[in-house]
C-alpha cells in the first residue's frame, strides 16, 4: 500500500484535476449558447406573431380613426355654421312662424329679424371711436385739430421752400439772372452790400473809389446781367476783384439786384456820372 502511494506522481494528479474543469466550463458555455440561441428563436416567432396580429387589427383601428375625425371634422362645420348665422342674423326656415310679427299690410307678413351681430358691433365701436377722438382732440387737447395741422403743415411747407430756394439760388449765372424785387432777395443783398461794397461805394451807393450806383449812368451796363457780370468777373484794371471766388452765384444776383434797387435815389454826397447812360437800366428800374 505504501509502495502504491509512493508511486503517484504529484504533476499528474494536477493535470488530470485541471481536466476535468475545462470539462465542466466547456458544456456550461455550450449549455448558454443553446439557451441563447432558444431566446432568439422564441424572439423571432413572437415578432412575426405580432405583425400578423397588427396587421389584422390595422384596418379597423384605422376605420375607427377615420370615422373619429370625420365626426370631429362635421362637428367643427357645424360649430362655425353656428357661428356664421348668429354672427349674420340667421335665422333657420323651420323658426319663420316664430318671427312672424302680429300684423300684416295687404296680406304681406313681415319677419322680426333682428340686426346681424356685425352691424351693432360697428355702430357700437363708431360710438366708441366718436368719444375717443372727442377726448383727445376738443377736450383733453392731446392731438393737433385742424387749424393746428394747418399752421403745421404751412411751417413745414416754409422750411421745404426755403430749402428749394437755397438749392436752385446758385443755379444762375449772367445768362439767365432776373430782375427779383423781393424783400428776402433785397435784404440778404443789402447784407452783401454791407459787408464788401461799401468801402468802394459808399454806404449809400454815393459812390468813393467806385463809381455812384444811384444814378442811370455805368461803366459796363446796368442791365441785371450786365451788373451780374461785373460782380462776378471784377474790373482788374480798376481795382475791382472779381468776386466769384468769395461769393456764391446765389449772393452775386442778390446784390446785384439790390444795386439796381438803389436807381433813382438821391444820397448826400453822390459821386458824379460815370460812363455812358443806360436806358434799359432806367427803365426797368
Amino acid at each position: 500500500m505504501n509502495n502504491f502511494l509512493l508511486r503517484i506522481d504529484p504533476v499528474a494528479a494536477v493535470e488530470n484535476s485541471l481536466g476535468s474543469g475545462n470539462i465542466h466550463r466547456d458544456i456550461l458555455i455550450i449549455t448558454l449558447l443553446v439557451v441563447a440561441l432558444l431566446v432568439l428563436v422564441a424572439a423571432v416567432v413572437l415578432h412575426k406573431a405580432f405583425k400578423t396580429l397588427i396587421r389584422v387589427t390595422m384596418p379597423e383601428i384605422e376605420l375607427s380613426e377615420a370615422a373619429s375625425a370625420k365626426a370631429r371634422k362635421a362637428e367643427r362645420r357645424e360649430r362655425l355654421k353656428m357661428r356664421w348665422n348668429k354672427l349674420m342674423g340667421l335665422r333657420p326656415l323651420a323658426e319663420e312662424e316664430d318671427l312672424l310679427i302680429d300684423h300684416a299690410y295687404d296680406g304681406i307678413k313681415e319677419l322680426d329679424n333682428p340686426t346681424p351681430v356685425w352691424f351693432m358691433g360697428l355702430f357700437y365701436a363708431t360710438m366708441v371711436f366718436g368719444l375717443v377722438y372727442f377726448s383727445v382732440y376738443h377736450v383733453f387737447g392731446w392731438g393737433l385739430n385742424q387749424d393746428d395741422e394747418y399752421q403745421q403743415e404751412m411751417l413745414v411747407a416754409e422750411k421745404e421752400r426755403q430749402v428749394y430756394l437755397a438749392s436752385q439760388a446758385n443755379n444762375v449765372d449772367e445768362n439767365t439772372v432776373e430782375i427779383d424785387n423781393s424783400a428776402e432777395i433785397l435784404a440778404e443783398g443789402k447784407a452783401v452790400f454791407n459787408q464788401n461794397c461799401v468801402a468802394c461805394h459808399g454806404a449809400l451807393g454815393e459812390g468813393g473809389i467806385g463809381p455812384n450806383l444811384t444814378d442811370a449812368y455805368w461803366l459796363h451796363g446796368g442791365s441785371i446781367k450786365a451788373v451780374f457780370k461785373t460782380i462776378k468777373r471784377g474790373v482788374p484794371d480798376k481795382g475791382m476783384i472779381a468776386w466769384e471766388q468769395q461769393l456764391s452765384p446765389g449772393q452775386i444776383a442778390q446784390v446785384a439786384n439790390y444795386i439796381l434797387s438803389l436807381q433813382g435815389t438821391t444820397p448826400p454826397n453822390a459821386k458824379a456820372p460815370q460812363g455812358d447812360l443806360d436806358t434799359e437800366a432806367s427803365v426797368v428800374n
